[in-house]
């Protein structure tokens, strides 16, 4: 043997040596690292984390930093986790102490971070996801869309879904009474509906208007030349006459308001005109003073022919024009309030739709190609033809491959409604026992045993991979909101869903998919509070021109800034700072934005001089972080906190004081308020926490405006982020968030993974968070890569058993 060869052995083996034995080496070295966090801890962070004194209950002086414990299976991360996070946001040690310089917290950040890095790769954890999780309510109703080609408004069957860790997908571990009652109601109804059943005879909907809600204008989707109204996407299930009857909009003295004068109601389907009513005022009898509206709306229902099918069904009156009013004072954006904003014109209150009557039967609908498909014959359909109908819907709707078992059940009922009313009442029939099925209503994920015995010796105790018809279950709900399509399914057929070059191209193909528009509806609207929305109404005394076309707006531009990032690739950084945002007319003249006609939303750029642009600049969120009647520095401090850099301050002691209004003796801004309310230490703890960056928004008032004061008082906005970056402004504010980019990342990459798996974050989760974002941040942190690596990720791929 040559001595080259000798040596080169010897190396081999040196090396297979240090890779056999690692943990006396690892020890050694995190006991090296850990040392570096103990002096950093002792010398900033024990004057508030001592023993019989530890802020928040977090003692660190009695805190354990040997290496030994990181080689233990059992031990919990979840405070070196805080510890971590309080560290990379710079809030330990709070702004006003004595603080580490920036290369100190990049370097315990950096060894903190290696050390629990390294361990999630001996110990590999994942977190526990439900074993069986019920569809939320919109989930249900994508899901019927997607199953039988009918759009469904699924409040109208089911109750609202509570929330928790900000979503509602969350608490759906349990079917209530209620929800069971409910599901076998609406399952009936749709599919009826679906297949174009006769049932017991017509049937009625009803559409009522939002009581503040301004008719003068133009509204989006109905044809130019009108002003007010409704418009309705409504599916008919079968051809025939359908009665249609409107309600105009009264005030508290049962007058309708704006009719002095002879309007046309057209009424449109499809943006056809195919009735058109005429109302005017109505003298009153003898003696009776003024108009008698008892009856000026009674004669507003007509009986209209509709083809089976979802149809576009507008209310609306053909906009006249009439010579400028004048007034002493300028008018007011809002019109619905007889007292503070009178309508100037009728409004549309309510719209009634019945039938069928005189039925012609259900004809060609989307829904019924999706059942029954396209050459179905029903005079030489067969038991066979109605057996592979739902075996092809029962594979979808269960999300797997469907058994003898699931057939022979379905097949069932279809022979009970065959037998008593024929073969489209079997198909109904079996259709709804689909949709109140188990496999349908839940999600459900096998935890066989043997699984996670096998995984368990290769991947570490307790962390066992999902199937592939679950991977691809967690990804349509994911990204949809829905069912996984044939393609999903496919690919889990062949067990072609696990390797990573097909998720990857899955993930591109369904986020360019038009049903990812579920990620702004359902996912962003609620980690950015738009559904909030609909509950919050200011004080109309303070604030005249606000109308539901105001909140209604508020929410369009969020949702649509959301939508442009994540359809165009560009980065989740564009949220917090942009030159751009989508107006329409009526958010425009709120913004005081010139150039900006009609009541359709479009991209506009925007100046700095208009302080318009990212999320914490949107009349939503201004809103939703107020209260009625003024702003609260401190909900918007909280909402930053919690929502841009994810460590929200604690929830506040008991029996703390509310905080004290302004009197009409005594004028007092809210800042000084508040600092009297700080002096209270039960309060100061999380104020000094909150208060300072929500301050940072006060140039905005209740309703998202931009001001230089507070009533008569000079607005000032300075305060301080949690790393004790100085702010004077909102641009500020933006300027220190996107300083260290990586920590709203994480955030979004929180939210996401919290909305994707349907629980809260765990500590086990922090390495593969910090692998996302770390490999986002090559790609400038676009949503799609932020998305891609969640896929990607053991939490989403994988579930740990009850033994972690």
């Amino acid at each position: 043997m040559t001595k080259r060869k000798t040596t080169a052995i010897i190396a081999f083996v040196w090396i297979c040596s240090l890779a056999i034995a690692p943990p006396l080496i690892a020890a050694d070295l995190q006991h090296e690292r850990l040392s570096e966090v103990k002096a950093f801890i002792e010398s900033y962070c024990l004057d508030c984390h001592s023993t019989g004194d530890a802020e928040g209950g977090l003692d660190l002086e009695a805190f354990d930093f040997s290496a030994d414990q990181f080689l233990r299976e059992d031990l919990r991360t979840d405070r070196w986790e805080h510890i971590l996070r309080r560290i990379d946001t710079r809030q330990m040690p709070p702004a006003m102490a004595d603080r580490p310089s920036e290369r100190e917290y990049e370097q315990v950040s950096s060894t903190l971070r290696r050390i629990l890095d390294q361990r999630s790769k001996e110990f590999p954890r994942v977190g526990t996801v439900a074993a069986i999780r019920r569809l939320t309510r919109l989930e249900y109703q994508y899901s019927v869309r997607d199953l039988l080609g009918i759009e469904i408004d699924a409040s109208d069957y089911l109750p609202k879904d509570e929330s928790s860790h900000g979503f509602d997908n969350i608490t759906v571990e349990e079917l209530s009474p209620t929800h069971l009652d409910r599901y076998l109601s609406a399952a009936q109804s749709i599919s009826r509906a679906a297949v174009g059943g006769s049932g017991n005879g017509p049937v009625g909907v009803t559409i009522r208007q939002p009581a503040d809600l301004s008719q003068e204008t133009h509204v989006a989707g109905l044809p130019f030349g009108t002003r007010g109204g409704v418009l309705i996407q409504q599916h008919f299930h079968q051809t025939g006459d359908y009665a249609i009857e409107l309600k105009l909009t009264r005030d508290r003295d049962e007058k309708i308001e704006g009719l002095d004068r002879k309007h046309h109601i057209d009424v449109l389907v499809d943006r056809k005109r195919v009735h058109q009513f005429t109302v005017q005022p109505l003298k009153g009898q003898k003696g009776w003073r003024g108009n008698d509206y008892t009856h000026a709306d009674s004669h507003l229902n007509t009986r209209i022919r509709i083809e089976a099918g979802t149809r576009n069904i507008g209310v609306t009156f053909p906009k006249t024009f009439s010579s400028l009013s004048e007034e002493k004072r300028q008018p007011f954006d809002a019109n619905f309030n007889r007292h503070r904003h009178p309508r100037r014109t009728p409004a549309i209150y309510q719209v009634s739709i019945v039938g069928p009557f005189d039925s012609e039967g259900p004809g060609k609908t989307a829904s019924r190609e999706r059942i029954f498909g396209r050459d179905y014959d029903p005079a030489a359909a067969t038991r066979a033809d109605a057996q592979r109908m739902l075996q092809r819907l029962a594979r979808r709707a269960y999300r797997r491959e469907v058994s003898q078992t699931d057939t022979d059940v379905l097949m069932k009922f279809f022979d009970r409604g065959n037998s008593e009313a024929g073969f489209e009442a079997g198909i109904e029939l079996a259709v709804t026992a689909i949709l109140v099925n188990p496999n349908f209503l839940f999600r459900i994920e096998q935890r066989a045993a043997s699984d996670a015995s096998q995984s368990a010796d290769a991947m570490g105790q307790g962390v066992a991979e999902v199937n592939d018809y679950e991977l691809a279950s967690r990804l349509s709900y994911f990204l949809w909101s829905s069912l996984p399509d044939d393609r999903l399914l496919g690919l889990a057929e062949q067990g072609l869903l696990q390797q990573n070059e097909t998720l990857e191209s899955e993930v591109q193909r369904m986020l360019a998919d038009e049903r990812s528009r579920a990620l702004v509806d359902n996912f962003a609207a609620q980690w950015l509070y738009l559904r909030n929305l609909d509950s919050i109404t200011p004080d109309l005394r303070l604030f005249p021109d606000f109308d539901d076309n105001l909140r209604q707006a508020f929410a369009q531009e969020t949702k649509l800034l959301f939508n442009d990032v994540l359809r165009k690739n560009r980065s989740v950084l564009d949220l917090i700072s942009t030159q751009q945002t989508f107006l329409n007319e009526r958010l425009a003249t709120h913004y005081g934005i010139s150039g900006v006609a009609g009541s359709e939303f479009r991209a506009v750029d925007v100046s700095p001089e208009s302080h318009r642009g990212g999320i914490l600049r949107h009349g939503s969120i201004l809103m939703v972080t107020s209260y009625a009647t003024r702003t609260s520095p401190t909900i918007r401090g909280n909402w930053v906190l919690e929502n841009i850099f994810g460590t929200p301050a604690p929830p506040p002691p008991p029996n703390v004081p509310n905080l004290k209004e302004n009197s009409a003796i005594q004028l007092t801004s809210v800042r000084e308020r508040l600092a009297a309310h700080r002096a209270n230490p039960a309060c100061a703890a999380c104020h000094d926490l909150m208060d300072p960056v929500g301050f940072a928004l006060e140039n905005f008032d209740a309703v998202g405006r931009w001001r230089e004061f507070e009533d008569t008082l000079d607005i000032d906005s300075s305060g301080y982020l949690p790393d004790g970056t100085e702010l004077e402004s909102v641009d500020q504010l933006e300027a220190g968030v996107l300083a260290r980019p990586q920590i709203f990342a994480h955030t979004v990459t929180e939210k996401l993974i919290t909305y994707a798996l349907g629980r809260a974050v765990q500590s086990d989760d922090g390495p593969a968070i910090r692998r996302i974002v770390d490999a986002a941040a090559k790609d400038h942190y676009t949503l799609s890569s932020l998305i891609t690596g969640i896929v990607l990720s053991d939490p989403f791929r994988k579930w740990g058993t009850n033994e972690q």
